[in-house]
């Protein structure tokens, strides 16, 4: 095989770079407080969790994974939490078929575990025990999502798109 040859197909080399993972947004409330120290009941705990990307050039794709944990005492609000974390990938020559599970699973599987230790930080510098998100099984999340898509894609009666996530289309280059 001459130079030329190598170079040639090194270039079409599947690419799946982590350039950055980073928060995004962090917002905390604590609408009761200091009473609501004096509660003697353990707390109803509510989790939310929403998965986005979005490009950002040719190459670069950035991939948010946001967790909303609302505990409550006696229907008062104890706290609400809300943090978005982010990452930036770069992501070359993936085949269109497998484009949309890593955007849609790996991306958010390998930003999950920072989001899980700042809500439980956040919570903790609060003055209450840290709770600690469980793990998400992304992938049913994304083939959860796809079935909602095609569903309202047969509805429509349209093409469907590329499904990342929250309802998003982003296609490969």
């Amino acid at each position: 095989m001459s130079d030329a040859s190598a170079n040639a197909a090194g270039e079409q080399q599947p690419v799946f770079n982590i350039q950055r993972v980073y928060l995004k947004d962090a917002s905390f409330e604590q609408p009761n407080s200091p009473a609501i120290f004096l509660e003697q009941e353990m707390p109803s705990v509510e989790v939310e969790v929403k998965v986005q990307a979005e490009r950002l050039n040719d190459t670069i794709y950035e991939s948010v994974v946001t967790a909303t944990v609302t505990a409550k005492i006696k229907d008062k609000v104890a706290f609400l939490v809300e943090v978005s974390q982010a990452g930036i990938f770069d992501i070359q020559h993936i085949p269109v078929e497998q484009f949309e599970p890593l955007i849609g699973i790996a991306c958010p599987s390998i930003i999950f575990p920072y989001l899980r230790a700042n809500v439980a930080d956040l919570i903790t510098r609060s003055g209450f025990p840290p709770i600690h998100l469980a793990e998400m099984n992304f992938q049913a999340i994304y083939e959860q999502q796809l079935a909602m898509h095609a569903a309202q894609q047969a509805q429509q009666g349209g093409d469907s798109d590329i499904l990342v996530a929250d309802s998003a289309s982003i296609k490969p280059h």
